[in-house]
């Protein structure tokens, strides 16, 4: 361990800062893409899921108490 950092004590700052993120990026790029787009969809869908069931609960409750008004400890 002590010999890479010896190495790259000795780069120059864009070598660490610049050189070596951008190899990575390229090497690891498709990687990095799909899980990024594997974890914005999983996002996606449990939002919608929220959604659609916030919209489900709300058009029961709607319709479902019209005709008789229950106490608020009731469903």
């Amino acid at each position: 361990m002590d010999g890479i950092r010896e190495t790259f004590a000795g780069m120059p700052w864009w070598v660490k800062w610049v050189a070596i993120p951008l190899l990575v990026l390229f090497v690891f790029g498709g990687a990095i893409t799909s899980i990024l787009s594997t974890l914005i969809g999983f996002a996606f869908k449990v939002l919608l899921f929220v959604g659609l069931v916030a919209g489900l609960v709300f058009l029961v409750k709607k319709f479902s108490g019209s005709g008789t008004k229950s106490s608020s400890g009731d469903w």
